[in-house]
């Protein structure tokens, strides 16, 4: 498909004194070289979907807003549509501004390069197996002064839309539902983009004080591998220690609450704005488990499973919330970092509300 627009600024240079040890400048360039073309688009096609897109994604904003109550009164922002190789640079670039506020262990500047390099590397190769399959994004730390970013992948979305025989002007809408909430959520709740980062950097900078102790819990996670089938979320719980574990039960709790939040809200927004939003809702879901067995094992391997398992786990949770509270009473989820649910709570919405709401 044609470049659809918008360049995405450069990741910064190999790391500094703080900040993950990757060279961000190679992870960019490996995910470049690696990146696969997107799918065959005449100009006229790919410049119809790149305008549709970015009318779609201020469409969804609106209806997100009623739907939510969230972001009355704030601007309605463009969105960025994107080719995959846009999309990789500005991925590379937000995932080193959000790790930058991890402290680690000072080391050799040799040590130091030898590691970012090599990190570069399999960052870039990360990047380059999604960077075929996201649809959009929204990234709180990306954009000209770091203040967030929507990016719509129009090859990706052109892709997805054939292949799951839907009509172009519905999916286009739903996907831009989903990431208009996910801005959304950022925008409109003021403390939630610093608790993100904050809560990505004690746990990275805990994972580079606690590697002796990793290896000595490594016995367990072979005995248990057996018993998860694999489970790559599973067995990176298992490798944490208490504290590092804490952390990590709280960002799994957050980013279950952010998809599962905006899975409910692209399908509460309802057939009179996207007809076909069953159909699509159901054979998405299909496509989201399927895959040929390498591509199945590189989704597990990356933790695409856990994920997949996070939007059923968020939206169930979100459902429950508002079916018996209504979208302000769940929007207290929003109030503050106590009032965000717990993982135990994300599996059983009761306890929340009778936390929170006393119900």
């Amino acid at each position: 498909m044609p470049h659809a627009t918008d360049t995405a600024r450069s990741p910064s240079s190999p790391p500094g004194e703080h900040g993950l040890p990757v060279d961000w400048d190679l992870a960019g360039r490996t995910a470049g070289r690696l990146m696969q073309p997107g799918p065959d688009a005449t100009h006229a096609e790919a410049a119809e979907l790149v305008g549709r897109l970015r009318a779609d994604a201020a469409i969804a904003e609106r209806h997100v807003r009623e739907t939510t109550g969230l972001g009355h009164g704030l601007p309605l922002l463009p969105a960025d549509v994107v080719d995959r190789k846009a999309w990789a640079t500005a991925a590379v670039a937000g995932m080193a501004a959000l790790t930058a506020g991890a402290r680690l262990p000072e080391v050799s500047r040799v040590a130091r390069s030898v590691t970012a390099r090599t990190a570069g590397l399999q960052v870039g190769s990360v990047v380059a197996y999604l960077g075929g399959r996201v649809l959009g994004q929204y990234d709180p730390f990306g954009g000209p002064h770091g203040g967030g970013r929507l990016l719509l992948v129009a090859p990706n979305v052109h892709a997805a839309q054939k292949a799951l025989d839907v009509p172009s002007t519905d999916f286009g809408l739903w996907v831009c539902l989903h990431e208009a909430t996910h801005r959304l959520q950022f925008t409109a709740v003021p403390w939630l983009r610093s608790y993100f980062a904050d809560e990505v950097a004690r746990f990275l900078s805990i994972a580079q004080t606690d590697r002796g102790a990793v290896l000595e819990r490594l016995p367990e996670v072979v005995r248990s591998l057996r018993e998860s089938g694999g489970d790559s979320l599973a067995i990176v719980e298992l490798l944490q220690g208490p504290e590092q574990r804490a952390v990590l039960d709280r960002l799994l709790a957050l980013t279950t609450l952010l998809e599962g939040h905006a899975d409910h809200v692209m399908d509460a927004v309802g057939p009179e704005v996207v007809p076909t939003v069953a159909t699509i809702r159901n054979r998405f879901t299909v496509r989201r488990r399927g895959g040929g067995i390498v591509d199945r094992l590189l989704r597990a391997l990356l933790g695409v499973e856990a994920k997949v398992r996070q939007y059923a786990v968020g939206s169930a949770f979100t459902r429950h919330v508002v079916l018996a509270a209504g979208m302000e009473g769940f929007n207290r989820v929003w109030e503050s970092p106590e009032t965000l649910p717990t993982r135990d709570e994300l599996a059983h919405p009761g306890q929340w509300l009778e936390r929170v709401h006393g119900l």
